[in-house]
């Protein structure tokens, strides 16, 4: 694929994922395109692509990563990633673990940056006072992140600019620290505004 270098940002639900990306784009908004993940969330989900469609495009080579998790399944299409290359920005993904796996195996050599929580137990007090999980969910979930955090650590997962952060909360400093990461990794977003 042609333009900026993607970035992977990966973790488990709570971790601080989307708070990092919600920052990051709002400080770089003409630097950084985010990559929408599509999915099939199941018959009665409105809006979602279907099974078939989405699993007829998977086997044709059209996404970079796909994953499922509970009966749902999501993933990256070239497309996307194509798309906001394009406008000569930065795409950035947000995937689970599965999906780190699968742009491995590809040739998109992104910048992996791996969002953790400080422990599972703090995780979990996050995904609690969401209040959208279910006992069965929070459960999977936890588990999920066990797995993720054991993989993010993983020599398989390490190395190729793979960076692993770790937080109790979103740190004043973490677009600093995000932009020293990239600029390591031959990308440059300018300078600090805040």
């Amino acid at each position: 694929m042609q333009g900026p270098r993607p970035v992977v940002l990966s973790g488990p639900s709570g971790a601080g994922k989307s708070t990092l990306l919600k920052k990051l784009l709002q400080e770089y908004k003409n630097v950084f395109g985010f990559s929408v993940s599509r999915e099939f969330l199941g018959p009665l989900a409105k809006g979602s692509t279907s099974r078939e469609e989405m699993q007829k495009e998977i086997d044709a080579g059209e996404f970079i990563e796909h994953a499922e998790f509970s009966g749902n399944m999501y993933g990256t299409s070239k497309g996307a990633v194509q798309a906001i290359q394009a406008q000569n920005q930065i795409c950035v993904l947000d995937i689970d673990i599965q999906g780190v796996k699968n742009i491995k195996r590809t040739e998109l050599n992104p910048i992996y940056i791996s969002v953790q929580p400080p422990s599972i137990d703090v995780l979990e007090k996050r995904l609690r006072d969401r209040q959208t999980e279910t006992e069965e969910s929070l459960r999977k979930r936890l588990t999920a992140a066990c797995v993720d955090l054991e993989l993010s650590k993983s020599g398989g997962l390490q190395g190729g600019g793979h960076w692993w952060l770790r937080w109790h909360f979103l740190p004043k400093g973490c677009i600093p620290l995000l932009r020293g990461m990239l600029a390591g990794a031959g990308c440059w977003i300018g300078s600090i505004t805040a």
